[in-house]
């Protein structure tokens, strides 16, 4: 299996046959947007082929200079459960040797599907993720912070990185509005709003 930029036409339909269906809409950014990042230069949308097939996907934010943020990582349905993850994150991450890797996934308490949030935490841990000191929230969807990073990162640090990706693409009303980092223990969530507001 090889890890590579899929074209647009690649990228189109792996948003529509896996993203859209595994995703909430407060928690997926439209294509549009994207495409305009990617033309940017601020987004490398990796996907693992087998073959001429995708298999599976993992979208990075690029921010400064050796930071990043994982925006989606995503396995085909028809391929889930196989090991197909642990290989894509573990080829991203060689991809992308020396580039310190932040992460978002769900708190289970406020999550939908509790057991399921709890269950992504597990395997990110199990691949080598690090838990940083403080959560996030993003339209509504409070977030535990991840990263991948060769030695340990302040969190200080982890949060000014964090926060210089997403000002990179919103306003600070857009920002003040839709995203928390570090946000507040015990603070209410946000209501929910979906990416293309």
């Amino acid at each position: 299996m090889e890890l590579k930029l899929p074209t647009l036409q690649q990228l189109e339909m792996v948003y529509k046959r896996d993203l859209e269906p595994s995703f909430p809409a407060a928690e997926r950014r439209p294509l549009k947007i994207i495409c305009k990042m990617l033309e940017d230069g601020c987004y490398r949308p990796w996907c693992l082929f087998q073959g001429p097939e995708i298999v599976g996907e993992c979208f990075l934010w690029l921010g400064k200079t050796g930071w990043a943020l994982l925006d989606y990582l995503c396995v085909s349905p028809c391929c889930r459960n196989g090991g197909i993850g642990a290989l894509l994150l573990g080829k991203m991450l060689e991809k992308e040797r020396g580039v310190v890797i932040l992460g978002e996934s769900e708190v289970p308490e406020y999550a939908p599907d509790p057991d399921m949030a709890r269950r992504r935490l597990g395997f990110y841990a199990r691949n080598h993720a690090r838990m940083a000191g403080y959560d996030t929230e993003m339209f509504g969807v409070p977030y535990k912070t991840l990263y991948w990073a060769e030695r340990p990162v302040p969190d200080e640090t982890l949060i000014e990185a964090h926060r210089a990706i997403y000002l990179s693409r919103f306003s600070p009303e857009q920002f003040a509005r839709y995203v928390r980092i570090p946000r507040e223990s015990g603070a209410q969530p946000l209501p929910k709003a979906a990416w293309n507001e």
